[in-house]
Parts: C-alpha cells; structure tokens; sequence
C-alpha cells in the first residue's frame, strides 16, 4: 500500500479577464462550459477545434467566439492570458501544457490537476458578488455540492448585502476624509449582522454612520 501523500494546495487569485485573449483547445461539451464561464467574465475567447458543440457554433455564428477549424498547433498556446485544454486526447493536452508552459503562458488541462497552473473553480456569480470553491482537485463533485448549497444564500442575501455595503463604501471615501474614522465605521459596519444591513438599508446606514446624520465624527 503507497503511503499518503500530502494534497497540492492552489494560491487563490481572481484574474481579470476582461477583454483579453484566452484560448480553450477542443470543441465539445466541456471545453463549452469553460467558454461559457469565460464569457460570462467578459473574456475574448478563441475556440481551436476542427468541431464544434452545437452551442458553440451559435456563439461563432454570433461572433461571440472566435474559431480556429483545425486541431491544435504549438501557436495557439502563444499570446494569450491563459489556455484551457479540454480535449478528449492525453497526448494532445500534455502537448498543451508543454507549449504554454514554454511560451510562460498559464494553463489548465481538464481533469488534470498535475498539469495545471491553476484550477478552474466552482462558482456562485451573483454580480457583484463571485464566490469560488476549489477542493484542490481532491473532489470536484465535492465543490459542485457547496456551490449548489451557497447559491441560494447568494442570491437571497449575500449579495444584496455586498451591493450596499460596496455602494456606502465608495460614498464613505469621498464623504468622510479621516481614514481613522473611515475605518473605524467600516470596523463597526463589519460587526453588524447582514440581515441587520439589509433592513437598515440605505437610509438607516447614513443615519448611523453619517457625521451628518448624527453618527461618527472626528
């Protein structure tokens, strides 16, 4: 029996991908759910596949996507933010993970964590609020479980709460100039229930807060 060995963990990072160019290689269904999910952060995404989903052929024919109709070569890997290998063939993902490895570009091969720079998370989008799950490739199944169970909570409070309490951030930057007082009503803020947030609202949160309205001053 081999010993157990201690699980890789991953340095969590959000990347910004807006407008950039991120290249996925195959055209089936998984490589789709990683064009989706690239989308939906605003990325520039380029698909190289000879075939392609019937879904992303309606995002080519919409020009959502670009697409390269033939099987992979080492300059696809090039130039790009970042590169999904999402074929059905080994050879060609570990050829993927050799070339972008080269080109220093940061890759991911699905459903092999040992030839990744990174994983591709489970997510809860409920602008402006993005949570993502990761069990460090030990058991995806296991993090599709949790995003199921935190959507609910997501969209029902977390981020009505994240919304307002953003909003009275930027306006607690340019109305309150003592930093000693901005982050002593940020620290009473965070110490507030997020159902005591919500129904405050707005208006109960200038009261309390506000040096105008009667909350803290210098």
């Amino acid at each position: 029996m081999k010993p157990v060995t201690r699980n890789k963990t991953y340095y969590p990072l959000f990347l910004d991908v807006e407008g950039k160019l991120c290249v996925v290689i195959g055209g089936g269904q998984v490589a789709e759910r990683k064009v989706r999910t690239l989308l939906a952060f605003g990325a520039r995404v380029r698909v190289v596949s000879p075939k392609l989903t019937q879904g992303l052929g309606r995002l080519k024919g919409s020009g959502t996507i670009e697409h390269v109709a033939r099987h992979y070569r080492e300059e696809d890997s090039e130039a790009s933010l970042l590169v999904i290998a999402a074929t059905s063939s080994r050879a060609v993902n570990r050829q993927v993970r050799e070339d972008a490895g080269r080109a220093g570009v940061l890759v991911n091969v699905v459903d092999d964590p040992a030839l990744c720079d990174f994983l591709a998370p489970s997510i809860v989008k409920k602008d402006p609020l993005v949570i993502a799950i990761s069990t460090s490739g030990v058991s995806p199944g296991a993090a599709k479980r949790l995003r199921k169970e935190l959507e609910t909570a997501a969209r029902l409070e977390y981020a009505p709460y994240v919304t307002l309490v953003g909003r009275f951030r930027i306006w607690l930057a340019h109305e309150v100039p003592n930093r000693r007082v901005r982050r002593r009503i940020l620290r009473d803020l965070g110490r507030m229930e997020i159902g005591e947030v919500l129904q405050s609202g707005w208006d109960g949160l200038m009261r309390r807060f506000s040096p105008g309205g009667g909350g803290p001053e210098a």
